[in-house]
């Protein structure tokens, strides 16, 4: 066999196109597309769309820039202060609320020393309010001076103790303790608003608020937190005991409390109470007072058995 010729045929073959060479033709098809040039110009319309928005500006900033848009905003504004302005000074007419810093500043000795005093004010002598520049002093600083956090928390304490009052006695529920609490909130409410009806009445002028009213009228709950509990712990018999010797002492902290407040400066300094409108103050100051045992004791003679 020739040899020669077939290995000459196996050496002779046809020249393969190598991919992006000179010899390729134009119309040529390859094997990997040249994606350089697509990358780039997409590169570039990436860059225009992120140029486009920030040259052309939002419509936002044509909106802010407009003048009749900055005083509709300036007037509204406007309004809406001037309409906050009348709200507070019509709840200011019924309710001082910027007052109310004033009846929460207490300490812990103030706290002690007024408790101590609703128990015991047979000792104490001075029942004057301390001013300073025609103001009031702090209730920290004069144990005289009316407070809310004693009655708040008194409150707060009396619809807890009912609770477990309650509860010893097998009758706790929810809609009961609803119904305690609510019922005391009321009757509350009903004395502050009876008393001011009667010093519109009897046209007393005095600087007494509505929330000098509703603490004087909120001490009670000391009264009957401690004759309550001394009911649970010691029976019926300790419950009636401890109750009168609150009432009492609340009947003499209002009386001496109350007649600076609603007798004249003659009342005040004990000497003898002339005229008909004193002898009504005196009246009102006495009810104020003796109404006080009776709320305690309704408020809580259902809770011994």
């Amino acid at each position: 066999m020739d040899y020669t010729a077939a290995q000459s045929g196996f050496r002779q073959q046809p020249n393969m196109r190598l991919r992006n060479t000179s010899t390729d033709s134009p119309d040529g098809s390859q094997l990997f597309e040249d994606t350089s040039g697509s990358a780039a110009a997409s590169q570039t319309g990436y860059s225009n769309q992120q140029a486009g928005p920030q040259a052309a500006g939002f419509p936002g900033q044509s909106i802010l820039s407009d003048p009749m848009s900055n005083l509709a905003m300036a007037y509204g504004s406007s309004l809406a202060s001037q309409g906050r302005e009348m709200v507070d000074k019509n709840l200011d007419r019924f309710i001082p609320i910027s007052k109310l810093k004033y009846y929460f500043a207490v300490d812990t000795v103030y706290v002690g020393k007024k408790l101590g005093l609703l128990v015991f004010p047979y000792m104490h002598e001075n029942w004057e309010v301390s001013y300073q520049q025609d103001t009031p002093v702090a209730p920290r600083f004069d144990v005289n001076a009316p407070d809310l956090y004693i009655p708040a928390m008194g409150f707060i304490t009396y619809v807890l103790v009912a609770g477990l009052a309650l509860g010893t006695q097998n009758r706790f529920s929810p809609e009961l303790l609803g119904v305690q609490a609510s019922s005391a909130l009321v009757w509350l409410i009903m004395e502050v608003l009876a008393v001011l009806l009667s010093l519109y009445l009897v046209t007393v002028n005095t600087d007494l608020t509505t929330i000098d009213l509703l603490a004087f009228s909120g001490y009670k709950y000391v009264g009957m937190i401690i004759g309550v509990v001394a009911g649970l712990i010691f029976g019926r018999s300790a419950y009636y005991l401890s109750l009168l010797w609150c009432c009492v002492a609340i009947f003499v902290f209002m009386i001496r409390t109350l007649r600076l407040k609603l007798l004249s400066e003659a009342a005040a300094e004990g000497r003898l109470v002339r005229g008909t409108r004193n002898q009504l103050r005196m009246y009102l100051t006495m009810s104020i007072a003796a109404a006080q045992p009776i709320f305690m004791y309704w408020l809580t003679y259902h809770l011994i058995r």
